[in-house]
């Protein structure tokens, strides 16, 4: 069934994801609508437009972002952080990718879902687009005292600072700038999150004319999943938007670009700062310019030859760049990409110099050429096969809700016209795929199609430039200082009223109640948590899950640790990392790897130490080994485990040299997308063990022990002593007591069982000596790292308390409602910032407050103290409360996948975390009263127990004398 103003186009059931897709057209506007008709509660939205920008403004991006700020039947300043604090969704947020903009948001309570449903329709197509919150959110010009005109002109808005950030990243600068060269005269040339040196050019009245030719129902896609009937989601389409509306000629449709007769070369340079030896700094990377996607099949062909090609270290491409000393690492943009309307193939090194340029392109098309001679082994074509498979068996949900992944694929194909139908149920086209690849010459013919007879390839080279981002400044500043000189008095007077206006609005407190909302009295009275039965396999204790995995089996090995003295216990880390990329069993890494991809979805290690329940410096620690596999592929994924733990060779000594080298640059390309993370790390190493040895491993601390490590292995002495390390720590593992965590569909696990016992019998022999942690060593009380980056990120951490005292709900609870009435005001809206917040962090039993892609640096410090006292000086509405406790609730109910939600539970349950505690933590939650907040606030956030940490450049650090500074 279907509304009337909606006309129904066809029915298809996916048996493979257990739903059926529905399709339906408006019938005045032409707008579609994608029903992913499912039995799941966990329902998800999202209405998309294609959007195609012609100059790098921002606008598509800005746009987005000012939409979410205010609409006729919501006129708040800030509907869409209000409701964030008034739901219980499980996400909610809005994207802009390089040819389209959507705002998908999901939410397992009906009610909850419709408030959503109405306030995101009236956003996307009845915006106020306020010219406040376009110079809020876009760019504005601002003295430095706002209201001083002495002082320093400048640029803000928080998508101008978010883009500075962005683009601090190398890996982000080098993609847009192949992007720009690959396509030369189309939409996806320009930059659709704005370039930092073109955004402050766009006009109010251009974001108003943007969104009127392109958020029009005509050039929409409504796309919905779960167990809400479609009739009922356009009901609301039609009587809260749609009816306004009558149909719009657009012709919006991206043209295919104009192809290259010759391929093209080019050298760009980035900013690295702080480095005096450039060499092994250079990234160079090919380019190709394929078919449109909305040739699904051809689509999957070319990400099957990606596959053949890169997807391993067995891949004939992927292993030439792993071993080439042109570089040191493959770079991260190796691989196919169908986000653009034609799609790209990229391969290349990172870590090189300039001159190896035409090295590096004769390295890759000579690979490409012996290939299309020689062709590849079947097995290897078959194994890049099961990977398609698994991944469009799998079904997701841990970190992004499943209904919207789905969703996103759908979205994929059908806003450039395709039929979106194959991309969710592709087995027929895997099938064909499958009868074409049989043939010998099938990978041959591709790589010479696709690419080696391809002219429109673009050699893009990346060199470092140290003087790069102090010319950039001064560019900034000299900008700046041309339209001072041309301001008027006039002029000068209208930038201080306008900066006064805006402080206004910002501080403005408008009605919540003209927003809808759920309440305390909406939410569930129970957590919902993953149950598992405990049945040995022989000696070997293990624990298994019956979960809906859609023929999935996972398999988890957990070791307790040992004890172990500080250097082992740094090694680890880097020991789990490179466990399930060397050789075993007798087999050479290659073919350890090619034996992973034919027969399993992946195997990984990881550590993990967390602190106690009712004390954070009494810790517990494990290492775990985990794969996954299509259910007829178990036994064979037992038996891989097996040998990964007890017969793994680190006598591959190359080959360690390539991983470390790989991690080296992964984690320094990691630095200013998780910038904050890093920071609240660093403020809180001193507070507990646990949070000491995260510093350490995963933190600031444990990237400068990795880059002294790979500077050390050039030496043949020193690498064959870092495989010894390797070897040793491998052998006292395997002596330490496991356990085993199955997760499977019910019927399969007695045949799991039975594959489990030919290697899984026993448990190895008790420890005697139990797993412990130092108490931290002291640190600087205020910290800065001298970083790669335009933008700070700021960190700031008290200790408090372990998870099972009664003012550790208290404290989780405090920290959104800091953020929900001061810190998002103060930080992001006011100061700039990208996103700033504030929350009790449990395994370290700290209190932090963050900043994220900032341009402050000691007024976002002071802002957090300066929260502190908003919090003791003024009365706060209970509503605030209430708010503030619905987003921890729904943070703690929010639902994962079949099997995430398993294996939370066990590790939860391994940890202390066991479901009565955390139901328990759950009750607490909701009994907090605002007496409560800030009681812990006085006493324990005390000035003299804080530590700061701070991620910037060399330049402004150095304008901070109270911080310790450390480059890293």
């Amino acid at each position: 069934m279907s509304h009337p103003a909606f006309e129904h186009l066809r029915n298809h059931p996916v048996p493979a994801l257990r739903l059926e897709f529905q399709e339906y057209r408006h019938r005045a506007t032409g707008a579609r609508h994608l029903h992913l008709a499912a039995d799941d509660p966990h329902n998800a939205f999202m209405v998309a437009f294609l959007t195609v920008p012609q100059d790098s403004t921002g606008v598509a991006h800005i746009l987005e972002h000012t939409a979410l700020c205010g609409s006729q039947r919501y006129p708040v300043r800030d509907p869409f952080f209000m409701m964030i604090r008034r739901s219980l969704n499980t996400f909610m947020n809005a994207f802009t990718s390089s040819d389209w903009t959507a705002y998908p948001f999901a939410s397992q309570n009906k009610k909850d879902f419709n408030n959503l449903l109405d306030v995101y329709l009236d956003a996307a197509f009845f915006p106020l687009l306020d010219a406040r919150d376009f110079a809020q959110e876009g760019h504005r010009l601002e003295f430095a005292q706002a209201d001083d005109p002495h002082t320093d002109l400048l640029f803000k808005g928080v998508v101008f600072n978010e883009m500075k950030g962005a683009l601090s990243s190398p890996t982000q600068c080098l993609s847009q700038e192949l992007q720009q060269r690959l396509f030369p005269t189309i939409t996806y040339h320009y930059n659709s999150g704005g370039d930092p040196e073109v955004i402050p050019s766009l006009t109010h009245q251009q974001l108003k004319t943007f969104h009127a030719r392109h958020y029009h129902p005509s050039n929409a896609i409504f796309l919905t999943y779960g167990d809400i009937p479609a009739a009922e989601h356009q009901q609301h389409f039609e009587t809260q938007a749609l009816n306004r509306f009558q149909a719009l000629e657009l012709d919006l449709a991206i043209p295919n670009e104009h192809r290259l007769s010759t391929p093209v070369s080019d050298l760009i340079h980035y900013s690295l700062d702080g480095v005096e030896d450039l060499s092994e700094q250079t990234h160079i990377v090919l380019g190709w310019l394929l078919g449109p996607m909305t040739d699904l099949l051809a689509t999957l062909r070319a990400r099957l030859l990606s596959d053949v090609l890169l997807d391993n270290s067995s891949s004939p491409l992927r292993h030439a760049l792993e071993t080439s000393e042109l570089g040191s690492s493959p770079s991260p943009l190796c691989g196919f990409d169908a986000a653009t309307r034609e799609t790209t193939f990229v391969c290349g090194l990172e870590g090189s110099d300039p001159e190896h340029a035409a090295a590096v392109e004769a390295l890759i098309l000579d690979v490409l050429q012996q290939v299309a001679a020689e062709g590849v082994p079947r097995e290897a074509v078959d194994a890049a096969l099961h990977q398609l498979e698994l991944s469009e068996r799998e079904i997701t949900g841990d970190g992004f809700p499943y209904g919207l992944r789905l969703l996103m694929e759908a979205l994929t194909p059908a806003i450039h016209g395709a039929d979106p139908l194959p991309a969710l149920d592709s087995g027929p086209l895997l099938e064909q795929l499958r009868t074409e690849s049989r043939d010998p010459a099938f990978i041959p013919r591709l790589i010479r199609e696709l690419l080696l007879d391809n002219p429109h390839r673009v050699r893009l080279t990346m060199a470092p430039d140290p003087e790069l981002s102090v010319q950039q400044a001064a560019a900034e500043r000299e900008r700046l200082a041309t339209i001072r000189a041309a301001l008027s008095e006039a002029d000068t007077t209208r930038l201080v009223e306008q900066a006064q206006v805006l402080a206004e609005r910002q501080q403005r407190q408008d009605d919540p109640e003209l927003l809808p909302k759920v309440g305390l009295e909406d939410v569930p009275p129970d957590l919902k948590i993953a149950e598992g039965t405990v049945q040995p396999v022989g000696t070997l204790p293990a624990t298994w899950y019956a979960q809906g995995t859609n023929g999935m089996v996972y398999v988890q090995t957990v070791l307790d640790l040992p004890a172990l003295e500080r250097e082992a216990l740094d090694l680890l880390p880097l020991f789990c990392a490179c466990l399930s990329e060397v050789g075993s069993a007798g087999r050479d890494y290659r073919s350890t790897q090619a034996q992973q991809a034919a027969v399993t979805g992946g195997i990984s290690a990881r550590a993990n130490v967390r602190g106690g329940v009712d004390d954070v410096h009494q810790v517990k620690g494990v290492v775990v080994l985990a794969g996954k596999a299509l259910a007829r592929n178990q036994g064979a994924l037992s038996e891989l485990l097996w040998e990964t733990l007890t017969r793994s060779r680190f006598d591959e000594l190359p080959r360690l040299r390539e991983l470390v080298a790989q991690m080296r640059a992964q984690r320094e390309e990691a630095v200013t997308d998780h910038g904050h993370m890093l920071a609240l790390a660093a403020a809180s190493a001193s507070m507990s063990p646990a949070a000491a040895l995260s510093h350490r491993w995963e933190g600031l601390q444990g990237l400068r022990d990795l880059k002294a490590l790979d500077d050390s292995l050039d030496d043949p002495a020193a690498l064959a002593a870092f495989a010894a390390r390797l070897e040793d720590l491998r052998e006292r593992l395997q002596q330490a007591p496991r356990q085993l965590l199955i997760v499977s569909e019910a019927e399969r696990q007695d045949e799991i069982a039975t594959a489990l016992a030919t290697h899984w019998r026993d448990a190895a022999s008790p420890i005697i000596t139990p797993f412990s942690l130092a108490a931290p060593e002291a640190s600087p009380a205020r910290q800065g790292f001298s970083v790669n980056t335009q933008v700070n990120f700021c960190a700031k951490a008290y200790p408090t308390v372990a998870p099972n005292h009664p003012d550790a709900p208290v404290l989780h609870v405090l920290g959104d409602f800091l953020r929900n009435g001061y810190l998002h005001r103060a930080i992001r809206e006011q100061g700039g910032a990208y996103g700033g917040g504030a929350g009790y962090h449990p395994d370290s039993g700290a209190f932090r407050f963050y900043s994220y892609r900032d341009p402050r640096l000691a007024d976002t410090l002071a802002d957090f103290d300066r929260a502190l006292d908003w919090l003791q000086e003024y009365d706060h509405p209970a509503r605030t409360l209430e708010e503030a406790i619905l987003g921890i609730i729904a943070a703690i109910d929010k639902p994962g996948s079949p099997a995430g939600e398993a294996i939370g539970a066990f590790f939860g349950t391994l940890f202390g975390r066991t479901p009565e505690q955390r139901r328990t933590y759950r009750k607490r939650v909701l009994a907090v009263t605002l007496d409560d907040l800030k009681r812990v606030a006085v006493h324990y956030l005390q000035p003299e127990q804080a530590h700061c940490a701070v991620l910037s450049n060399a330049r402004t650090l150095a304008a901070q004398p109270d911080l310790s500074i450390i480059t890293v």
